[in-house]
Order: structure tokens, then C-alpha cells, then sequence
């Protein structure tokens, strides 16, 4: 059983100018190595790496369906927490955005006061659900220099992160990447579009101690 609150990603939009950056050029993940290729396409036709690795880490079968019981219950936990953020199940893992489309100003990786409050209510679900690992991925748009979104993304991704750790969330669930503008989510062509690609992805899944209690028939309610 599947479920669905429909959206485009687990996707915190933020503000921010950005350039083109090749592959080579991409942020190298620190933290737990999620496992996972990147690529799956998504509404307008860009790319999303965090679903992707949802959908890599997925392992299928019994086990499978009570790793994805327990991220429905979480996924539930997250709407409820943040009413505004939109959250999708994806394979056996969850992807969010935030509505608010605030979590920076134009240029800077430091947070909002709405940004650290609904951080603050997604920290206390992650505490409360510790068995998974949390992937944060910083992106750009493709205004900017090269090196200057390089350098934009990975603050933002880290400044996320590290403020989560700062509730409580443990320091290595997380898997922190960035990849400027190498991932837009919607084309590059206008403002609306360009404010849309600013932003910091989010997804959560298993991890190897729950996968294991799954496939022994056990998982946490």
C-alpha cells in the first residue's frame, strides 16, 4: 500500500543567484553514502538526484512493504508538523518541499525565522523516526558564476544540515551533496522558474539497521 501527498519533491526553495557547472564540477557528498544513481525525471522536465536515490535505495519485497508502512506513518508525522510543506512518497522513502519559499534571502546560505521554525518541527520527526538517512542536495539556478554556485549550494545544503544536527538529529544520518545548477528543476527561462530552481532537496530512507529489522519481519511502529 502507497502513500501519496502529491508533489514535485522533499525540496526546500530557496533564494539565490547561479551559473552553468558541469558534472565534473558537482559538490562531492559527505556523510553516509546513500547508494544510489541520480537522474529520475520530473515535472518540467528536469532531474532530481533525491528521488533517484529513493527510488535506488528501494530493496523490494516483504521487506520492502513494512519499510514503506513505517515511512507513511512518517510521512504523516511530517505533513502534520509542517501543514505547508508538500511531502510525496517515493519507492520506499519520502521526498518534501516547503511552500514558503523562504528558507534564504537572495545570495546568502543563513536561514529565515520561518525556515528555523519549520525546520524545528521536521528535526523532532527525524528524532523520532532515527533508523533512516537523511539526504540534503544544495541547487542554483543559472545566473552567477560557476565556482560562486558551486560554493552557493553546498553552504545552503550544509546550513540545513547543520542546523538540524543542532536539534538533535544525529551527525551521520546525513548525506550532504550540492550540484549548483546542474539539476534544475524547471527550465531556466523565466523568474518564477529561476526563483523554483534556488532551493535544497530533501529525502529521507532507510537505513541499514531498518532495512535489516524488515527483512527479519520487525520494524518499529
Amino acid at each position: 500500500m502507497k502513500y501519496f501527498l502529491f508533489v514535485p519533491v522533499l525540496t526546500l526553495i530557496i533564494f539565490s543567484s547561479c551559473k552553468s557547472l558541469n558534472n565534473t564540477q558537482k559538490g562531492t557528498g559527505i556523510g553516509v553514502a546513500a547508494g544510489a544513481t541520480a537522474g529520475a525525471i520530473i515535472g518540467g522536465g528536469g532531474k532530481s538526484s533525491v528521488i533517484g536515490a529513493l527510488i535506488g535505495a528501494a530493496v523490494g519485497g516483504g521487506a520492502g512493504y513494512l519499510i514503506g508502512n513505517n515511512m507513511d506513518k512518517q510521512a504523516r508525522a511530517i505533513k502534520q508538523a509542517v501543514p505547508d510543506a508538500q511531502v510525496e512518497r517515493v519507492g520506499e522513502g519520502i521526498n518534501m518541499t516547503f511552500n514558503s519559499g523562504l528558507l534564504f534571502k537572495i545570495n546568502s546560505s543563513g536561514l529565515s525565522d520561518s525556515a528555523k521554525f519549520n525546520l524545528d518541527r521536521i528535526a523532532t520527526v527525524f528524532n523520532d523516526y532515527p533508523e533512516t538517512i537523511i539526504l540534503v542536495e544544495g541547487h542554483t539556478d543559472n545566473t552567477g558564476t560557476v565556482q560562486y554556485n558551486i560554493d552557493l549550494s553546498k553552504m545552503r545544503a550544509t546550513t540545513v544540515a547543520d542546523y538540524l544536527i543542532s536539534k538533535g538529529v544525529a551527525k551521520d544520518r546525513f548525506d550532504i551533496k550540492w550540484y549548483g545548477e546542474d539539476q534544475p528543476k524547471y527550465p531556466n527561462d523565466t523568474d518564477a522558474n529561476r526563483k523554483l530552481n534556488r532551493r535544497v532537496e530533501v529525502g529521507v530512507m532507510a537505513n541499514g539497521e531498518l532495512k535489516k529489522q524488515a527483512e527479519n519481519g520487525k520494524i518499529p511502529n
